[in-house]
């Protein structure tokens, strides 16, 4: 009897175009997957290396030696790392280099800053003393203009009381300014002074009825006060410069004329 067909089984036969999946075909995915996954690797690892450093791990992996281990004492997929004395060496000597290199830029920076700091302190310095210098010529020009200033002064004073009508007004503050001209300083004020006071109480216009002695100073005869001016008889100034001249020529100073005067008697010099 044969084997029967039903006209329905081909309703359960695979469908058309889309062939039966292997029983492996999961096995086949997660190869490929694993593949594209080894590929790609677990995760991306990013590693931000300095030049030194990076340097270093190109020497040891240009001389590391890879070995599989074997046995029952290693699991495997172990990988065992072993680095050549070379490398060691090599490795050594890169970084005594970059200490080296290291310290020296060290020293260069320590240097460049020790010297800005040196030229910093001599501008420093040498500001300090330009400002020093002139503030001190500052200070002798205002000293100088002031001095000339003084002087300017005492001269406008002095020409004053040098003048004809203040001299017979006071007599002994024209001498004053005229005592320095001979040679006579401030402490041969009092002698003349003491010394004219007894001779003609300072008198321009006194005249001695005994013997004719004319003047302040009492010169003898009168007209020898001609050597200083025509206006000897009313001009103060004229008589003084006179008397101070002959004390000079014939005592030194005042006060040696006065110490002669009060050795005679009756008093004269």
């Amino acid at each position: 009897m044969g084997r029967y067909h039903g006209r329905h089984s081909a309703r359960h036969a695979a469908p058309r175009g889309r062939p039966h999946a292997p029983a492996d075909a999961g096995a086949t995915r997660s190869g490929r997957h694993a593949a594209r996954s080894g590929t790609r690797g677990p995760a991306r690892l990013r590693l931000a290396a300095s030049k030194p450093a990076a340097l270093s791990m190109a020497i040891v992996a240009a001389t590391t030696t890879t070995a599989m281990a074997a046995g029952s004492s290693t699991a495997p997929g172990t990988v065992t790392l072993t680095l050549s004395p070379n490398a060691v060496s090599q490795s050594a000597e890169v970084t005594a280099t970059l200490a080296q290199d290291a310290a020296r830029l060290a020293g260069e920076r320590a240097g460049m800053n020790a010297s800005r700091a040196e030229a910093r302190e001599k501008i420093e310095a040498e500001t300090a003393e330009r400002a020093e210098a002139e503030a001190l010529a500052r200070k002798e020009e205002a000293e100088r203009v002031a001095r000339e200033r003084a002087e300017q002064q005492e001269a406008e004073r002095k020409a004053a009381a040098l003048e004809v009508e203040a001299a017979q007004e006071n007599p002994q503050q024209a001498a004053q300014y005229l005592m320095p001209e001979y040679g006579f300083g401030t402490d041969q004020w009092g002698c003349l002074q003491t010394l004219w006071m007894g001779e003609s109480d300072w008198r321009w216009w006194v005249e001695n009825p005994s013997s004719g002695a004319y003047g302040i100073p009492q010169s003898l005869p009168a007209d020898k006060m001609a050597e200083e001016g025509p206006d000897w008889k009313t001009n103060p100034v004229t008589q003084i410069r006179w008397g101070l001249n002959y004390i000079k020529l014939s005592y030194g100073t005042p006060c040696n004329a006065l110490d002669f005067w009060n050795a005679q008697n009756p008093h004269w010099y």
